[in-house]
């Protein structure tokens, strides 16, 4: 088309045409105007509630979890330390991994007995991250209030834990020597009448490659440490030992001689602490009974009874009436370890 046609070709439009099609445009823009302001108001809305079932979650998630400390800050919820019964319940367990552990059924039921007034767990190996972010702590009972003692130096090794009903009056992790205190191995709450240790001693090792650190430096600093609680308050001490301190306390003795556990090294040093006014409650109340907590998983230990008695409650002499029972209950699985028990006559601490 060329430009004088173009021109001929174009009709003229009067104003009030103008003004028709202009009212139209405008009306046409506020209406994708307003569309843009409904979109962007249901937006919101959309982001509001996805927001609020965040929260809601979260919050949901907070009332799961147990009441937890938060050990890397060492901030330890305390209280009076009193127990409202004469007689309390303790356990000891070695779980040998707190994730692993808790894929059992009969563990999970364990760890929310309300029948124990303390359970205290060795080897968790897991350290606080881990801890936080797979909310263990959700695995144990509400009643209880977790404390926890991770491993500084490795990750996925050693840590110790007690679980109580009765906020203790101080939580101390560790025993104040720095090369002992990098592994976790000890954490120790006061109670009104008495200590309460929760260790995990260093096994020796399958070479023992660590023998001479064990006996001659853990072994003396430990000792140490737990003839200054007595000094203040009956002192119970509970956890793996990593000893069998006599013949009777392993299936196979003859054979072991050389094995980190039973080294008469290891085994002197275990008597050397008892004869200094420490009482072996199981053995005190039961002189000959053969059991084991420990069996190896290979072989069919278990289920042949081809343990060792590694895991144990100790207690100052001067209180040794106080514990009425000591036992090893083989009823319960998840770990290599079973849990040891016990009941605490408070009234003759």
């Amino acid at each position: 088309m060329d430009q004088k046609k173009g021109r001929q070709g174009k009709k003229k439009v009067s104003p009030e045409k103008n003004q028709q099609v202009e009212e139209e445009i405008v009306v046409q823009s506020k209406g994708k105007q307003q569309q843009k302001e409904t979109k962007k108001a249901k937006d919101n809305d959309q982001k509001k509630g996805a927001k609020k079932i965040e929260k809601q979650q979260n919050i949901k998630g907070e009332e799961q979890k147990v009441k937890q400390v938060n050990q890397g800050e060492q901030k330890f919820d305390l209280g009076d330390g009193k127990f409202n019964t004469p007689r309390i319940k303790i356990a000891s367990w070695n779980i040998n991994g707190i994730r692993a552990v808790t894929k059992h059924e009969s563990a999970v039921g364990y760890l929310n007995d309300s029948k124990f007034d303390v359970i205290c767990l060795n080897e968790l190996k897991a350290d606080q991250a881990v801890f936080d972010k797979e909310n263990l702590g959700a695995k144990f009972g509400k009643h209880y209030f977790l404390y926890l003692n991770f491993c500084k130096c490795k990750s996925g090794y050693s840590g110790v834990a007690i679980a109580s009903k009765v906020k203790p009056i101080s939580v101390k992790c560790d025993i104040g020597v720095d090369k002992h205190d990098k592994e976790g191995r000890t954490l120790t709450a006061e109670f009104e009448k008495f200590y309460l240790v929760s260790c995990y001693v260093p096994n020796s090792g399958q070479k023992l490659e660590r023998l001479g650190y064990r006996t001659k430096e853990w072994d003396v600093d430990f000792q140490a440490y737990l003839e200054g609680l007595r000094k203040k308050k009956p002192t119970i001490l509970c956890g793996d030992l990593n000893v069998s301190h006599h013949e009777i306390d392993l299936a196979n003795p003859s054979g072991n001689k050389k094995s980190a556990g039973f080294t008469q090294q290891e085994r002197d040093q275990f008597s050397n602490y008892l004869q200094k006014g420490w009482v072996d409650s199981f053995r005190h109340l039961h002189p000959k009974e053969v059991k084991y907590s420990f069996f190896s998983a290979r072989n069919n230990c278990r289920q042949e009874n081809k343990g060792w008695r590694l895991d144990y409650f100790i207690i100052n002499k001067e209180a040794t009436d106080a514990i009425i029972v000591s036992d090893i209950n083989l009823q319960v699985e998840g770990s290599d370890h079973v849990p040891i028990e016990c009941e605490v006559d408070l009234t003759k601490l």
